[in-house]
């Protein structure tokens, strides 16, 4: 792990990466000691104004604390990407590894699932099942989910298969060890680090999908901070101010790139052959 860490932190951009990363994450776990005002209080007199000492990054339509309301949207956009991409990344493994495993008809009906998600744009599928569902943070999580599992199923599948024939598994089964043995001592540590890597790089897309569902309005819904509900409301009083637009945006391209920056320097540190060619 700390060889890993020093890979990522001798490359430029990896390190740039890890620090906007640890950032972010620090700042949506200490939201409540960090945020000067409370997410949802609102002050009036205050509408619109700029960055002052009382207000560090200015204030909304309604004279809420931006600098405080960025934090704590910083905690549902880490959330909401963290919670979707762990139940998305054990699900797709536990179909991927079944469809490697499982008879013929079993592996079609699984992967002809999967091509059906994957055959619609990330986001009309994602709005289509929020017409279904409906908006809200925990519905998000679940449709957002569904978007993402056949990302890690394909790559659990495609990753078994390769290993589940290789001869050291061929003489575990010849003295004795049984297939749940061989699945979990043997296939799944084999298989988790391609799946690492897609993890990390997954979040960044999860975040500005979640981001965009809440800016069309049908995603985190009010009294949650959204970065997206608040660019939303930024575009709308743009003419007045543009210090809402400029601090959700800004939070969001750092958490973003932070995480980008960071997945494909993890990338290049657990396997060098995945390092893209200039």
């Amino acid at each position: 792990m700390m060889d890993i860490l020093r890979r990522i932190w001798r490359s430029p951009s990896g390190r740039i990466g890890l620090i906007a990363t640890l950032l972010v994450v620090i700042g949506g776990l200490a939201a409540p000691l960090l945020a000067t005002h409370m997410p949802n209080q609102i002050d009036v007199a205050a509408r619109l104004s700029p960055p002052s000492a009382t207000h560090w990054l200015g204030t909304d339509q309604l004279g809420r604390d931006l600098f405080s309301r960025g934090l704590y949207g910083t905690r549902v956009a880490v959330g909401v990407a963290l919670a979707v991409t762990a139940i998305a990344l054990v699900i797709g493994i536990l179909l991927g590894v079944a469809a490697a495993y499982a008879p013929a008809p079993i592996e079609r009906i699984i992967l002809a699932v999967f091509d059906i998600i994957s055959a619609y744009p990330t986001l009309i599928l994602a709005l289509a099942l929020v017409a279904v569902l409906g908006p809200g943070l925990q519905n998000i999580i679940i449709l957002v989910t569904i978007v993402f599992v056949p990302r890690f199923g394909r790559i659990a599948r495609a990753q078994t298969l390769t290993i589940k024939e290789q001869p050291f598994l061929e003489a575990e089964r010849a003295l004795g060890a049984s297939g749940g043995r061989i699945m979990l001592f043997h296939v799944l540590p084999n298989i988790v680090g391609p799946i690492v890597v897609l993890a990390s790089m997954n979040i960044p897309v999860v975040i500005t999908l979640e981001a965009g569902l809440s800016f069309l309005g049908v995603g985190i819904r009010p009294p949650l901070a959204s970065w997206g509900s608040m660019l939303f409301d930024g575009f709308t009083y743009i003419g007045q101010s543009v210090w809402p637009v400029l601090v959700a945006g800004g939070m969001l391209t750092l958490a973003t790139l932070g995480f980008t920056l960071f997945g494909e320097a993890l990338r290049d540190a657990i396997d060098p052959k995945l390092r893209r060619e200039p």
